[in-house]
């Protein structure tokens, strides 16, 4: 069965798909809103690997939509949540027989619901599979440092293909740097060098 993965380059969606690579044909999507080429990130992590990978163009007004939230709401979590939920809908329309994506048990976001998987499941004819869901951080921590080469740094600095980079470019586009820095919290993100078990 053929499942597309909503991939970002990053130790999450990367453990997601060598789980999920024992049932599945996976296929790493990266859903990009056209505004930067950071897809590109992912791609280069997907190249390392034997799994299919494929970009995936969203709809801009999504993005616009969800920086004008977070910019509003003064934090990002909104606007992370309304575009993670765009990208698992475009990606139910690319005739999949399973979608997934890497989040996990402890994630505050993205998250998706047991109604919002019913609903995506029940309008697109897809399963829907999130791997990492009963891990929490550490247990996912120890699976990555067996199975995956990874670079961990703040934000704003690591190479990656998630959401994050493309909404943080828009935000500073139509409100400055500044805003950037007043909605998106530090924290630190990881990016793929190489699959070990590859």
């Amino acid at each position: 069965m053929d499942l597309g993965l909503l991939y970002s380059g990053g130790k999450d969606s990367s453990l997601a798909a060598l789980l999920l690579s024992e049932f599945y044909d996976v296929t790493l999507v990266t859903a990009s809103f056209g505004i930067t080429d950071d897809w590109r990130h992912a791609e280069r992590t997907a190249e390392g690997t034997r799994f299919g990978f494929r970009r995936l163009e969203l709809d801009r007004s999504v993005a616009e939509a969800a920086v004008e939230r977070m910019y509003e709401d003064g934090y990002p979590r909104n606007g992370v949540q309304q575009v993670h939920v765009h990208g698992l809908e475009s990606i139910a329309d690319e005739g999949f027989d399973a979608i997934a994506d890497g989040t996990r048990r402890d994630d505050r976001v993205p998250s998706i619901s047991r109604a919002q998987a019913q609903s995506l499941e029940d309008r697109h004819a897809v399963d829907y599979i999130a791997p990492l869901s009963g891990f929490g951080r550490s247990a996912v921590d120890r699976l990555v440092e067996e199975n995956l080469s990874v670079e961990v740094g703040p934000s704003e600095t690591i190479e990656r293909a998630d959401y994050e980079a493309e909404l943080r470019a828009l935000l500073e586009d139509v409100a400055g740097p500044e805003a950037v820095t007043g909605v998106f919290p530090e924290h630190e993100q990881s990016y793929v060098t190489g699959f070990r078990s590859r």
